[in-house]
């Protein structure tokens, strides 16, 4: 089976970056495996690097006193886990855990802040840029999220949860028990259970033992709430250049 070799490039913030800050950043990034399941930072840790996914998917979950939680965000080879870095805060309020397994490269956050400092001629770099632009649309992404949760059915967040997750993927095939959906939307497991089967019947998606098969996109699409149109149009409005080199 061909396997396609990683690199820095398939992040596709890092793939955004001119070659020269590119071949300045690239020596310090660590490649490491990202189990599904991983717990990246509890909240209030100290955060000691920064993640920038190329092949998983890292969730983002704000966690109650009683144990419960629900995704605020999810984080893919379009970003980076720890904006707390280089936004001033040091640590989250939230866990981020690994939603869908693959692979991640980090920085060491004495680094990232170097890169994230660096200037030429008296302005920042593109890196500088990119990232607080990615911040934004995470925000949006934070904010959509809290509203769709309170104001749509469970299968449009089903729906807009897929497809933000297919938009972060190379693959077609999610690895998700219901369960952990349940835990990720913030609802009852027997609500999943059922926006899951209403999904299956119309012939959109295939489910079984903790895969989910993605069988009909444009069928998804049909059905999700704006939510997700809203998220996916403000990415692309802040970062147009994620999928080419800012030159």
């Amino acid at each position: 089976m061909n396997t396609v070799p990683h690199s820095p490039r398939q992040n596709h913030l890092i793939d955004a970056l001119p070659n020269a800050e590119y071949e300045h950043l690239s020596p310090n990034l660590e490649l490491i495996p990202m189990p599904l399941g991983k717990v990246i930072y509890e909240s209030g840790d100290i955060l000691c690097y920064a993640y920038f996914p190329t092949t998983c998917i890292i969730s983002l979950l704000y966690v109650m006193e009683n144990g419960s939680s629900a995704e605020i965000a999810v984080v893919g080879n379009e970003g980076i886990v720890g904006v707390a870095l280089f936004m001033g805060g040091q640590t989250m309020p939230n866990r981020a855990i690994v939603q869908s397994a693959g692979h991640a490269y980090r920085l060491r956050a004495t680094h990232l802040m170097l890169e994230f400092n660096h200037a030429e001629g008296g302005r920042v770099g593109i890196f500088h840029n990119l990232l607080l632009r990615y911040t934004q649309a995470l925000i949006t992404q934070m904010a959509q999220t809290a509203v769709c949760n309170r104001h749509h059915s469970v299968d449009q967040q089903l729906c807009r949860w897929l497809l933000l997750s297919l938009d972060r993927l190379a693959a077609s095939e999610l690895t998700m028990t219901q369960e952990l959906i349940a835990n990720m939307l913030g609802v009852r497991r027997e609500g999943v259970t059922d926006a899951a089967g209403k999904l299956q019947k119309a012939g959109l998606i295939e489910y079984r033992r903790g895969h989910i098969t993605v069988l009909d996109r444009p069928g998804l699409e049909e059905r999700v709430c704006e939510c997700y149109q809203v998220v996916k149009t403000e990415f692309e409005r802040l970062l147009p250049d994620l999928h080419g080199k800012a030159h």
